[in-house]
């Protein structure tokens, strides 16, 4: 798996996708996915190095079986969470600190 950290305004964002995938782009005719060189293609990384860049980053976006699967089973993101696009698994995981928050306080995914 490739693994690259991007850092925006002290957010800390990881890629991660299957090693294969690099370079391709998946479409189902509704939602098309690009595995661009530029953002995902980073250090080659064990299970453990991904485990511990899912513990640190805010923001983290996985393309692949294994990239998707590792997320998973480490409980960074859950199984509605994934889309399935032209047969390639992609999630995204974002933490609470990393949403932005409206005027009365609350993320953009808190429902009242």
């Amino acid at each position: 798996m490739y693994l690259k950290t991007h850092t925006s305004d002290g957010t800390l964002l990881i890629a991660i996708c299957d090693r294969e995938l690099i370079g391709q782009t998946f479409s189902d005719g509704l939602l098309t996915l690009e595995v661009s060189e530029f953002f995902y293609r980073g250090e080659i990384a064990s299970s453990s190095d991904i485990r511990d860049a899912l513990e640190h980053a805010m923001v983290a976006n996985l393309v692949g079986e294994r990239s998707v699967g590792h997320a998973l089973e480490g409980g960074f993101i859950i199984e509605e969470n994934i889309l399935i696009i032209d047969g390639i698994p992609h999630a995204q995981m974002a933490t609470a600190a990393s949403l932005p928050v409206n005027a009365s306080g609350a993320t953009d995914c808190d429902r009242t």
